[in-house]
C-alpha cells in the first residue's frame, strides 16, 4: 500500500462526520463553524445539516491530519491553514485563538467534472454569443480578467474559458491552492507552498510567477491574484507574454482593475501610482464579471467588458460590450437574464480577419470589422 493511499484512507476516516457531504454532488462547499454547527451550500443557497463531529478534538485531529497529507503545519502560531483533501477538494481552516467560538473548517469542494464552456452554457450562465466572443478573445492573445465575489465560480469559469488555449502551446498554472485542470496536454501546475516555522520551503504565488517566466510558457494562468505578484503578472503582460488569464475579487469592471493597481503597489518593488495605473491600463484588454444571485442562487456572467487605456485625466476608460438584463423569472422559479449585446465593437474588431479567424465567426458577425 503506498503512502498516498494510507493518507487518504485516514483522511476520509477523520472526515467520516462529513463523508455522506463530501458524497453528495449537489454540494458545492461544507462549513463547519464548531464541531457540532455545520453547513452546506447547494445550488448557491446555505443549509443548515444534522452533522456533527464527536468533539471539538475529533475536529481538531481531522484538521491535523489534512495538514500531514499536504505537509504543512497548523497550531496556535500559525493557526491558518490553506491545503487540499486528496480528491482535490480546497480547505480552510482556523483554530483558536484567532477562531475565537471554536474550530473553523471550509472545504470548497472539487468537482469531478472540469465545465466547459458549454456546459455553462446549458447552466444559463453565459450566452452562445460570448462564449464565441471570448474564444475569440483567448485565440487573439488578449489579456483577460475574470472578477467577482466570493463563491461566484471565478476557477470554474477560469478553467472552463482555458479550453480555448491552442494545444500546441506550452500553459503554465500557478495557483496558492492546486484546483484548475485543463483539457490540454502540454500544461505545467505550480502550486504555492507555506513553509516551516522559520520559513523554509516557503513558496509564494510570486516567486512561483517569477520562475515561470523562464520556463519557455506560452501561456501564463494565474489562480487568483491576491498581492504583489499582481506587479509581476501585469509587466509580464505588457513585455511579450499576452495572452494570460486570472481572477480578482471585484465587483465590476473598474474596481477590479482599481484592485489589481493596488495590489501592485504592495509588491515589495517601490513605483509611484501613476506608473502603476499606466501598466495596469495597458495590460489588461478584457473583463468579465460574474455575480452570484441571492433570489435562486445562480453564477451567471453579468458583464463583459474591453478596457482601453487611460484617459485625458488619468482615468481607465472601459465600454461594456455585453450586459445582461433580467428578463423575469422562468416557470420554475430561476431568474431570466440574458446577456445582450451593446452595439458596441472593440478596439481590436479588425484582429480575427487580420489573423485567419473568419471560420469562427459565426454568432458574433457584428461585433467585427473586416
Amino acid at each position: 500500500m503506498s503512502r498516498e493511499t494510507i493518507y487518504e484512507a485516514s483522511v476520509d476516516y477523520f472526515l467520516t462526520p462529513i463523508g455522506a457531504l463530501l458524497e453528495d454532488e449537489s454540494v458545492t462547499e461544507i462549513m463547519v463553524n464548531g464541531f457540532d454547527q455545520i453547513y452546506v451550500e447547494r445550488r448557491g443557497k446555505i443549509e443548515t445539516t444534522n452533522a456533527r463531529f464527536d468533539s471539538p478534538d475529533a475536529l481538531i485531529s481531522a484538521i491535523h491530519n489534512i495538514a500531514q497529507w499536504v505537509g504543512r503545519e497548523i497550531d496556535p502560531e500559525r493557526p491558518i491553514l490553506d491545503a487540499r483533501l486528496p480528491n482535490g477538494s480546497r480547505v480552510n481552516a482556523i483554530i483558536p485563538p484567532s477562531a475565537r467560538t471554536g474550530t473553523y473548517l471550509t472545504i470548497r469542494k472539487f468537482s469531478k467534472k472540469a465545465y466547459t464552456m458549454a456546459d455553462l452554457v446549458q447552466f444559463d450562465s453565459i450566452s452562445p454569443q460570448v462564449c464565441e466572443l471570448l474564444d475569440i478573445c483567448v485565440r487573439l492573445k488578449k489579456n483577460i480578467l475574470i472578477s467577482g465575489g466570493t463563491g461566484t465560480g471565478k476557477t470554474t469559469f477560469l478553467g472552463a474559458v482555458s479550453e480555448s488555449i491552442p494545444d500546441d502551446e506550452r500553459i503554465v498554472v500557478i495557483e496558492d491552492t492546486s484546483e484548475l485542470r485543463l483539457p490540454q496536454e502540454h500544461c505545467l501546475y505550480l502550486e504555492a507552498q507555506q513553509g516551516d516555522r522559520q520559513g523554509r520551503g516557503r513558496l509564494t504565488v510570486r516567486q512561483l510567477f517569477i520562475n515561470s517566466l523562464r520556463m519557455r510558457p506560452d501561456r501564463i494562468i494565474v489562480g487568483e491574484v491576491r498581492s504583489g505578484e499582481a506587479l509581476d503578472l501585469v509587466q509580464s503582460m505588457i513585455s511579450g507574454h499576452s495572452g494570460s488569464l486570472s481572477t480578482v475579487h471585484a465587483n465590476t469592471a473598474r474596481d477590479a482593475l482599481i484592485r489589481m493597481e493596488t495590489l501592485s503597489l504592495m509588491s515589495d518593488i517601490e513605483i509611484p501610482v501613476y506608473v502603476a495605473r499606466a501598466q495596469v491600463a495597458s495590460a489588461i484588454d478584457l473583463v468579465v464579471q460574474i455575480t452570484r444571485f441571492a433570489e435562486d442562487g445562480s453564477r451567471k456572467i453579468t458583464r463583459v467588458t474591453e478596457a482601453f487605456g487611460l484617459d485625458e485625466q488619468n482615468r481607465y476608460q472601459f465600454q461594456d460590450l455585453f450586459v445582461s438584463r433580467l428578463k423575469g423569472k422562468h416557470p420554475d422559479g430561476s431568474l431570466d437574464a440574458r446577456l445582450e449585446w451593446t452595439e458596441t465593437q472593440p478596439t481590436f474588431a479588425s484582429e480575427p480577419f487580420e489573423q485567419g479567424m473568419d471560420a469562427r465567426i459565426k454568432l458574433t458577425e457584428n461585433l467585427w470589422t473586416r
